[in-house]
């Protein structure tokens, strides 16, 4: 009766989600349906309620849901959720103040005449935005009005052109900072625990020795790890992507015609790619740069981040405005201030007080960091009395943080009511019995979130499937390999769900966009083929491991050296 409860909870969740009902509330709902159907039915046919279940009953089975649910929000160690909201004001922030716009139309006259520039300007465009924003929607729609029109004009292929664009969309899924990996992140934090707990009892019981050696243990992973750890394997998709429509150009070049930019490349014109280029690739640097050298965690990145999207949109959305670059300036000469004292002076406030050191950094530092605050309230008004749009982003980022965390929660009961039925006994075994040890389960895995990609979000893949597999492959005493690593082949594997149809939301906003010419069939047949490119780049991460490991470790060693 085990098996037949828990076929019962997965049929009720595919059955809610394929009906349209809300993610948020069709993984609980499932789980505590069935929790309660398999309580009472146990009562009625078997005078006990906890008859029909694995172990326990449903008391302790809700009870552990409930348990899930407060460790998700209340846990000290898990803090890592904080950044969630913080960049999708960022990337909410940002996508309003139009900087996709000006990236693609500079790019695109910039690599235009080299044989498929446009699609080349799209691929790079969408790495930028990936960087910055890392909205797969807001990212696709803007390449889809700008890009895509200009791509047909010049007599592009139309699959070449709409799965480039689609793809090049999906970029902020794998290039850090992501959502995806932050998720990713949270989860396998939690996975590696559980791992780690089964490795030791394994060792007793074929040592009889309590302690573990070190090196079995399982290493935990965070956030900023994942993003050290996802940044090659993103470079490396990037440049998959390009040479792909490089040597497509080549070999077929009436598809992707180069095309000459018709005005002056004088000093104007470099100059306005500067001016284009430099915020999007200076925040990137203050983001991402913070988190390798070990300045700022992933959460104070995060900050980092949604202000200076706050800046730039103080001055993006002022055009034509006088004045229009003072708050940013502002807050460049603030920040350069701050650095100066910080490297010049002692700022410890109690080392200058026990030791009677000069108080000047402190002084001038205080002074700056008004200015800079000063700076962001400045570009803040700005954008708030520009047709509201600072309470729209901030409304935004309200609604999608509380879906991904309504999700996280949901799906918190699901786990426990999935073990509550032997699913994870049931995984466990299916696993292990499968010939050809660590990597034919590992295999198995990617094959499932693959398909399963065809039919399910990102974000369900992340919290349903993740909890359950992650502990099993990472409790492996064979698996020589990190929580990093694994994450970063599953974010890999999760982010062509974008692409595959019938559901893939790229296409759907991609589909929404695109002119009438521009039929579904051509959409699916573009992307088959970066779809494969994908596949391509999960593989050579996967046989070369250290293309993620690298950063992570380099940094974790300089870290302890200091």
């Amino acid at each position: 009766m085990e098996l037949f409860f828990l076929a019962l909870l997965v049929a009720i969740m595919a059955t809610a989600l394929g009906v349209g009902y809300p993610v948020a509330f069709a993984l609980p709902g499932a789980a505590i349906l069935t929790i309660i159907l398999a309580g009472v039915s146990g009562q009625i046919f078997a005078s006990d309620p906890s008859a029909y279940f694995h172990q326990g009953g449903p008391i302790e089975w809700l009870s552990s849901g409930v348990t899930n649910l407060r460790g998700v929000y209340w846990e000290v160690e898990r803090d890592t959720l904080i950044a969630i909201p913080l960049f999708i004001f960022m990337g909410i922030m940002l996508q309003k103040s139009k900087i996709a716009e000006d990236l693609l139309v500079v790019m695109a006259n910039l690599f235009g005449p080299v044989p498929g520039g446009l699609g080349i300007s799209v691929v790079f465009v969408g790495a930028l935005l990936a960087a910055t924003t890392g909205i797969v929607g807001a990212t696709v729609v803007a390449m889809g009005l700008i890009s895509l029109p200009a791509m047909l004009r010049n007599n592009y292929s139309k699959p070449l052109a709409t799965g480039t664009i689609a793809a090049s969309g999906t970029l902020g899924q794998i290039i850090p900072p992501s959502i995806v990996l932050i998720i990713l992140a949270d989860q396998l934090s939690s996975a590696s625990d559980q791992a780690g707990s089964a490795r030791k009892l394994l060792h007793k019981e074929a040592t009889g020795e309590i302690s573990m050696p070190s090196m079995f243990e399982v290493g935990s992973t965070s956030a900023g790890e994942m993003f050290l750890g996802a940044l090659v394997p993103g470079i490396v998709l990037v440049a998959v992507y390009m040479l792909f429509i490089l040597l497509y150009a080549i070999v077929n070049p009436k598809a992707a015609p180069a095309v000459r930019y018709k005005g002056s490349m004088d000093l104007a014109f470099w100059g306005n790619v500067l001016l284009t280029l430099v915020p999007p690739l200076g925040l990137i640097f203050l983001v991402l740069g913070s988190i390798i050298t070990g300045i700022a965690t992933v959460n104070q990145a995060g900050a980092i981040g949604a202000s200076g999207a706050l800046i730039m949109a103080g001055y993006r959305l002022t055009e034509g405005m006088k004045g229009r670059y003072t708050p940013a300036l502002l807050a460049i000469i603030s920040i350069t201030v701050i650095a100066y004292c910080l490297y010049n002076y002692e700022m410890n406030v109690k080392a200058i007080i026990v030791n009677g050191g000069n108080s000047t950094g402190i002084i001038i530092g205080l002074i700056a960091s008004l200015a800079l605050i000063t700076a962001l309230v400045w570009s803040g008004l700005r954008v708030l009395r520009l047709d509201n749009i600072l309470h729209s982003v901030m409304t935004e980022t309200a609604k999608t943080t509380s879906l991904v965390f309504i999700i996280l929660l949901g799906a918190a009961m699901l786990t426990a009511a999935f073990r509550a039925f032997g699913g994870e006994d049931l995984v466990r075994d299916f696993l292990n019995s499968l010939p050809g040890g660590f990597w034919a389960k590992f295999a198995i895995v990617m094959i499932v979130i693959f398909v399963l990609g065809f039919f399910l979000d990102f974000i369900e893949i992340a919290v349903v499937v993740v909890p359950i597999v992650a502990p099993i492959l990472l409790a492996d005493p064979s698996a020589n390999i990190t929580a990093v690593w694994l994450g970063v082949m599953i974010g890999l594997n999760i982010q062509t769900s974008f692409l595959t149809p019938p559901f893939g939301f790229a296409l759907f906003y991609l589909r929404g966009v695109a002119p009438a010419v521009v039929k579904t069939l051509d959409i699916y047949k573009g992307v088959v083929a970066f779809i494969c490119l994908q596949l391509l780049a999960l593989g050579i991460v996967g046989f070369y491991p250290q293309l993620v490991n690298y950063l992570p470790n380099r940094v974790s060693f300089l870290s302890e050296s200091s």
